[in-house]
């Protein structure tokens, strides 16, 4: 496949790196393990490598407060507010929840999550997450704000739940499910998050998905500093890291790099508005 030629600009739809600046989460330890870090020049190097727009995304009170303060004054960084279903239990208060729901309208917030239910850690019960999950989808229905769903292992209370609304946009962020429910999110006009997992993936049927995500369905993210593409595995994941996993779709898919990066960013910027 050949991807020589002009880079178009990437998106990174789901990233973390707000959370290098203070500890709001034990996600600030990740960035900080291997020594200082320095933002500006992360977000330098994503520049470079045609990341031109990036999504801090949330996963509780204070931290999508840390979100929104470290978008605010960037060019083309924008928040997501969240609670993860880890972090459902402490969350349960109305107190907390209206707190969290006041920053909806925060300037450049343009989605809520990420959001959802993770069934292989459980580190909050299921009811707690279910709770959660359903008073975010709620939130973002009232402000016509997309979603950012984290599902893992949790497939078959998710549907019904979703289903039970009308109206969700968003995204399946970090998915490496089956096709069946690539299929499913796809009848129901989500996109599907593709990031440096797919770069190490094994599983046949998992590459089998990857490849048969409609473009028109397709966005790419990092979830950094977390999950870095192969052959980088071992280092930080950065915003950056977006074209290696771009070039990988772009092998993986038959379509060139330029394909994917403009269907890809195209399809960000229709999701999140902006």
């Amino acid at each position: 496949m050949d991807n020589s030629g002009a880079l178009v600009e990437l998106f990174d739809t789901h990233c973390h790196i707000h959370e290098a600046v203070r500890k709001t989460t034990q996600v600030y330890d990740k960035w900080h393990e291997k020594g200082d870090v320095a933002v500006e020049a992360i977000l330098a190097d994503a520049k470079q490598a045609g990341v031109a727009r990036i999504l801090c995304v949330g996963t509780t009170l204070a931290d999508s407060e840390l979100a929104i303060e470290f978008v605010e004054k960037r060019e083309n960084l924008w928040a997501a507010i969240g609670i993860h279903p880890h972090e459902a239990s402490d969350h349960l208060e109305r107190a907390a929840q209206e707190q969290f729901a006041a920053l909806v309208t925060e300037k450049k917030v343009v989605a809520v999550g990420e959001c959802g239910l993770d069934y292989f850690y459980t580190h909050s019960p299921k009811e707690a997450q279910i709770k959660i999950l359903k008073f975010q989808i709620e939130l973002a229905l009232e402000h016509d704000l997309p979603l950012i769903f984290h599902v893992r292992e949790a497939f078959d209370d998710f549907w019904p739940i979703f289903e039970s609304y009308s109206g969700i946009r968003g995204v399946l962020h970090s998915f490496t499910d089956t096709l069946e429910n690539m299929r499913r999110a796809i009848n129901h006009g989500l996109f599907i998050g593709v990031n440096g997992i797919a770069t190490f993936a094994k599983d046949p049927g998992q590459l089998d998905a990857y490849k048969a995500i409609p473009l028109q369905n397709l966005l790419l993210e990092t979830d950094s500093p977390f999950l870095t593409p192969a052959p980088y595995r071992g280092t930080v994941c950065e915003p950056k890291h977006v074209l290696v996993t771009a070039g990988f779709l772009s092998e993986l898919r038959e379509e060139s790099l330029d394909t994917v990066a403009i269907a890809t960013t195209g399809n960000a910027q229709q999701l999140f508005g902006v």
